[in-house]
């Protein structure tokens, strides 16, 4: 099966624990968040979180995914699918690596499967790093206040 790979990282003047306190609080993601609207849910493997992703193209997507890691204040990953598995599947992982000087290293990552990913592989690569990279900006925004 094709995979597509998408990765954006940037440092967060923040502790880890305000990192993943703003991460995993779904609740607040459409105060701050500009990429993930909405997100309600559990966070705890095995959880279910139902996600509404805004893409800076503007084409609102809906999905369910499961919470297949849950490594507080250092990782948090879930799989989902839109539709069936084979139409599109995504395992996104948010990481927070501690800096040795303070603050830490955030990144989130995706892999891509499935026909969409295939046949628009260059949209969705440019939208998915834009989507991520204007969401770890207003996450490291929103950690340091």
């Amino acid at each position: 099966m094709v995979m597509l790979e998408v990765q954006a990282s940037t440092e967060i003047h923040a502790s880890p624990e305000a990192v993943w306190r703003v991460l995993t609080d779904l609740r607040r993601f459409s105060a701050w968040n500009p990429f993930i609207r909405s997100a309600r849910g559990s966070t705890a493997v095995g959880g279910t979180v139902h996600v509404r992703v805004r893409p800076p193209l503007g084409v609102p997507l809906a999905f369910r995914a499961r919470i297949v890691e849950s490594d507080r204040e250092h990782s948090l990953r879930w799989e989902g699918h839109v539709l069936a598995r084979w139409i599109a599947c995504g395992d996104h992982s948010f990481e927070i690596e501690p800096l040795p000087d303070g603050g830490v290293r955030f990144e989130q990552r995706e892999t891509f499967t499935g026909l969409v990913p295939w046949l628009a592989r260059k949209l969705i690569a440019t939208q998915a790093r834009r989507g991520f990279e204007e969401m770890n900006a207003a996450l490291a925004k929103e950690a340091a206040s």
